[in-house]
């Protein structure tokens, strides 16, 4: 996908710049911490898609002092010179025109990713200030930028053969809910994009001080690479990870794929290095092709008899695959922009991994064994489920979709204003009840630990005592099933109590939730309640609650500073049971003043490699992470 030259005619222009600090939302999502890393996604994009062009091998990214962004790159060079339509140098165009780069017809790029285009100008508005430096091979030119605007135009500052750009940054203060770069969010971003552009060279380095951290990527085998390296807390079934591609002049399609002993489905895809978080054509032919495949293969090979067929879910239980698709026009479509809308690459994906699996599965009957042997295992596992489903809701109740008898609900009949709160034992869940706000929220008291589902199928679960009457009151089905239009609570609150079992138990439930119901947390339904683990009173004064010892001690501190001889009695909740329900009410219940943490799911792909290695079957990242981590784990209330 060379392209021979890259000049100032590249340079296209549709419109200007000046709704982006107005609506800052709509160009990166959020002000909050999310888009903050955004801005340095965009940069680093451009520089990608020099990458993809086939002119650039190295990417560094510096986090240097006071949070100031640094991207360099060798490729070749954003251009300088001028461009016709708007009589100013192309660099200029490029980070002060809204629309405006080699992405628009110019000829500069046949596949790109990012903000399709916008994504330099968009970073120079939302900063306080930005200055590139560019090498074009001869020359060294530089120029300087606030919120937007020119504050030094484009100057030659020297000479050198080293072509590349240089981009420095700071976010602005007055757009940001705040400034401050997380090195893991980004560490995370650069390692995926290694992944996916096999023998970049990409380094992160953190300047903020003098032992800052500093990490480098380059995976000659690329997704292959990615799917190892999901897979590294998991049993491969198999070892060789299956890859196969396809490439044309303006659609290329590659998939990597391998089979675990594990039950749930790892599928990532991405188009034009763009993260397709709701899927589209390209998963679709993906998904379609492989269940194609493994029914010719199992009836031509006597794995299946001519009325059975595996199901798409069959197939790829415990699947580990990533799909990346580049294409000259890539169309994203849903809410998020995260869906790819182009129907000719699902026949290209579709075509591609028909052809190549099949193929495969021929000349590696050991290998087919073992695939074969996993779907239809699962296959029957589903039929379980379905048995078990159907047994757990007759056990119920005679009625299709009955709620469970633990469930104390609300008589509010809007889910977008109604709470469940799944409490931890009876007598946590008696208080809550009687001290809950009957309009809008509901009480649902779980007992025991429950099903670790990442050791477990479907019909486990529905099997499960400890789970059914969460998948039954919340109404959305699970897995395959599952209708998040048919949730009956928008806040899911997990209220266990603040020890190592309550630990463990929120633990469980979240990973449940992800690999069954991973909807609820792209969607932000699911909270962590607060319950306060301290108790102060002073005299007859109203009493005052600690989340835990530093804000004990920080209220203890302010009450001594006032009156230092105050006497303080200080209580600690042995648990959610030793409130009474006014207390209750007051720490843990009221919207007016309790503290909740919401759970998102801002990383899928850490994530699962999170769940995997705390609670999955593979003991030694498990003994790994515990190690390079246990020095965070402080205050434990064992």
């Amino acid at each position: 996908m060379q392209q021979n030259t890259y000049t100032a005619e590249n340079i296209q222009v549709l419109e200007g710049l000046e709704a982006v600090r107005k609506r800052p939302g709509m160009y990166i999502g959020t002000t909050s911490g999310r888009g903050l890393h955004h801005l340095v996604y965009e940069v680093v994009d451009n520089a990608i898609d020099e990458a993809l062009a086939g002119y650039c091998s190295e990417i560094t990214v510096t986090i240097e002092a006071d949070n100031i962004i640094r991207v360099t790159d060798n490729g070749r060079g954003i251009p300088v010179g001028i461009q016709e339509q708007t009589g100013k140098s192309a660099l200029e165009v490029v980070f002060t025109v809204l629309h405006a780069g080699g992405k628009f017809g110019g000829g500069g790029y046949k596949v790109s990713g990012g903000l399709h285009g916008v994504g330099a100008s968009v970073v120079n508005a939302l900063s306080e200030w930005l200055t590139v430096e560019v090498c074009d091979g001869t020359d060294l030119w530089a120029m300087e930028f606030a919120r937007g605007d020119v504050t030094k135009p484009l100057t030659k500052i020297g000479s050198g053969t080293v072509r590349g750009t240089t981009v420095r940054f700071k976010p602005d203060g007055t757009i940001f809910d705040e400034t401050i770069f997380d090195f893991e969010t980004l560490n995370t971003r650069m390692r995926e994009q290694a992944f996916l552009n096999a023998g970049l060279q990409i380094t992160l380095a953190d300047g903020r001080s003098e032992t800052g951290n500093a990490v480098g990527y380059k995976y000659e085998g690329g997704i292959r690479s990615f799917v190892e390296y999901i897979n590294t807390p998991k049993n491969p079934l198999h070892d060789q990870v299956l890859y196969f591609e396809v490439k044309g002049e303006e659609r290329e399609a590659e998939v990597a794929l391998q089979w675990t002993d594990n039950y749930v489905e790892t599928t990532y895809s991405f188009a034009n290095n763009i993260h397709t978080t709701e899927g589209g054509m390209h998963e679709t032919g993906f998904r379609t092709a492989l269940t194609r495949v493994l029914n010719d293969y199992g009836l031509k090979n006597n794995y299946l008899k001519n009325d059975d067929k595996l199901t798409g879910e069959d197939t790829r239980e415990g699947l580990t695959a990533v799909i990346s698709v580049r294409l000259t026009e890539a169309q994203f479509e849903g809410q998020t922009k995260t869906k790819l809308g182009n129907a000719d690459i699902r026949t290209l994906v579709d075509t591609m991994l028909h052809r190549n699996l099949s193929d495969f599965l021929e000349e590696n009957p050991a290998v087919a064994r073992i695939i074969m042997d996993k779907a239809l295992s699962a296959s029957r596992a589903r039929e379980a489920a379905k048995k078990a489903r159907d047994l757990s809701r007759k056990k119920n109740d005679s009625t299709f979709g009955a709620l469970p008898g633990k469930l104390t609900d609300c008589y509010g009949k809007d889910p977008q204003y109604n709470e469940v709160f799944i409490v931890e034992g009876d007598s946590a869940g008696g208080t809550a009840c009687n001290g809950r706000d009957s309009r809008f929220q509901a009480v649902l008291p779980l007992w025991g630990k429950m099903l670790n589902v990442e050791k477990a199928r479907a019909d486990r679960v529905f099997g499960n005592d400890k789970l059914t009457p969460v998948i039954l009151a919340l109404g959305t089905g699970i897995g395959d099933d599952f209708d998040i239009g048919k949730l009956r609570y928008h806040k899911i609150v997990i209220m266990a109590d603040a020890d190592v079992d309550g630990q463990h138990i929120r633990t469980l439930l979240l990973t449940f939730f992800f690999r069954f119901m991973r909807p609820l947390l792209e969607a932000g339904f699911v909270y962590i309640a607060q319950p306060p683990l301290y108790k102060l009173v002073r005299g007859k004064s109203a009493p005052q609650y600690a989340l835990d010892d530093p804000e004990r001690e920080r209220m203890i501190a302010e009450i001594r500073s006032t009156e230092p001889n105050a006497k303080i009695i200080i209580n600690r909740n042995k648990g959610l049971g030793e409130m009474d329900k006014e207390e209750l009410w007051e720490t843990t219940l009221n919207p007016e003043t309790r503290t909740m943490l919401r759970v998102e799911l801002a990383d899928a792909i850490a994530a699962d490699q999170v769940f995997s290695t705390l609670m999955g079957e593979v003991v030694e990242p498990r003994r790994r992470f515990i190690e390079d981590n246990a020095q965070y784990a402080v205050n434990l209330d064992i």
